[in-house]
């Protein structure tokens, strides 16, 4: 069984940053693409970054140059790095895992952590 294990999240400030890890069991990490997904109060879950085994990134265009995705093990973890950062992103962050890798164009299968809160306020 796979399991994902999301840490990092809290209360930032306005213009603070926050390092997210997701942990994850097993070996399906090293064939499989990894992504991060946040919720919103009232709102759908999105995709906001998301990282193949080869390091190959995409983000969604609200947190381009502000969120880093990486690993320094895909097998193992992986980390979403977030610079300043603004009241929209409060939400609860999700970590997810698709064997299909369905999961790099948004698609909301696979293997899900979760969740952790992150909340941006003053």
């Amino acid at each position: 069984q796979v399991q994902l294990v999301e840490s990092g999240g809290g209360l930032v400030q306005p213009g603070g940053s926050l390092r997210l890890s997701c942990a994850a069991s097993g070996r399906i990490f090293a064939f499989n693409a990894m992504a991060w997904y946040r919720q919103a109060p009232g709102k759908q879950r999105e995709l906001v970054a998301a990282i193949t085994s080869g390091g190959t990134t995409k983000y969604a265009d609200s947190v381009k140059g502000r969120f880093t995705i990486s690993s320094d093990n895909f097998e193992n973890t992986v980390y979403l790095q977030m610079n300043s950062l603004k009241p929209e992103d409060t939400a609860v962050y999700y970590c997810n895992a698709d064997p299909s890798g369905a999961n790099w164009y948004g698609v909301q299968g696979g293997y899900w952590g979760q969740g952790t809160q992150v909340t941006v306020s003053s």
